[in-house]
């Protein structure tokens, strides 16, 4: 695309999507990056590379506040819904920045060029998420930015900014995960509610999910082997160190499964264990 910067390496183009606050551009960024990759007409690293950002490049809006303050709403209403689609937004551009941050802040790590295919890919789904939650707020009168967000998924990429392992532990294996165990029944309140068009959006993002948790989970266990240490032993200890507080029930543990990760990972650090 003549209107992006110039993309020097796979590295550079996705440091500077990370960087980036106009948010079309952004997700036109990762996306041109992530085909660029794919085509093998980017190298993985160049002299010329921006550096990766301490923080991801933000428009003005939303305010960012405490996660405690944020309000809960029913999703009977247009509005309630709108507070939905709005926190789904904006976890979909973190989970864009997330992506794009494991491949450039770990570009060097000695790992088959098969880990960035599949985190590009993870990244170009996410800007399509992205994208699709976005439209559906503007046809609904809303946007991006009209309410508060929480900061909290990016805390999780500077706890883990030095530990690929711990990276892959808490982004893939918890936070993307987490969204296995709720879509469905949003899927299902959405249909309930007449919101054919949002539950559609939903469950575009629920199939390509399963995919990037898979991705976090092959990877995962790819250097579980490596170090010859136990994977579920190995995720229970990095969670213990790196993750703030219990994992939530209830599972969705058959998709779960089917990406990879089973439940000795996780059964024994619910909310009821303390960790």
């Amino acid at each position: 695309m003549s209107d992006l910067p110039r993309i020097h390496s796979l590295r550079d183009g996705a440091a500077k999507a990370i960087a980036a606050a106009d948010l079309d551009e952004k997700t036109a960024l990762a996306q041109e990056t992530a085909r660029r990759w794919e085509s093998r007409t980017l190298s993985l690293r160049s002299p010329l590379d921006l550096a990766v950002p301490d923080r991801p490049g933000r428009p003005e809006r939303p305010e960012l506040i405490a996660p405690t303050k944020m309000v809960r709403r029913s999703l009977n209403s247009t509005r309630g819904r709108i507070a939905l689609l709005h926190s789904i937004a904006h976890i979909e551009l973190n989970a864009v920045d997330l992506a794009l941050d494991i491949v450039a802040r770990f570009a060097s790590e000695k790992v088959p060029n098969s880990f960035f295919d599949g985190w590009m890919r993870v990244a170009f789904e996410e800007a399509k998420h992205f994208r699709l939650v976005r439209q559906r707020l503007r046809e609904l009168g809303a946007d991006y930015g009209d309410m508060p967000a929480h900061d909290g998924l990016w805390q999780a990429a500077h706890d883990t900014r030095n530990d690929l392992t711990a990276r892959l532990a808490v982004v893939p294996l918890i936070l993307e995960a987490r969204g296995l165990d709720v879509t469905p029944a949003l899927q299902a309140k959405m249909r309930e509610a007449g919101d054919l068009k949002t539950a559609a959006v939903l469950d575009v993002i629920y199939e390509d999910e399963k995919g990037h948790v898979a991705v976090g989970a092959k990877w995962f266990r790819f250097l579980c082997a490596r170090q010859k240490k136990d994977p579920a032993a190995a995720f229970q200890a990095l969670v213990r160190a790196n993750f703030r507080g219990p994992l939530k029930a209830p599972f969705n543990d058959v998709a779960r499964a089917e990406a990879g990760l089973t439940p000795s990972f996780y059964r024994s650090m619910t909310a009821s264990t303390n960790i």
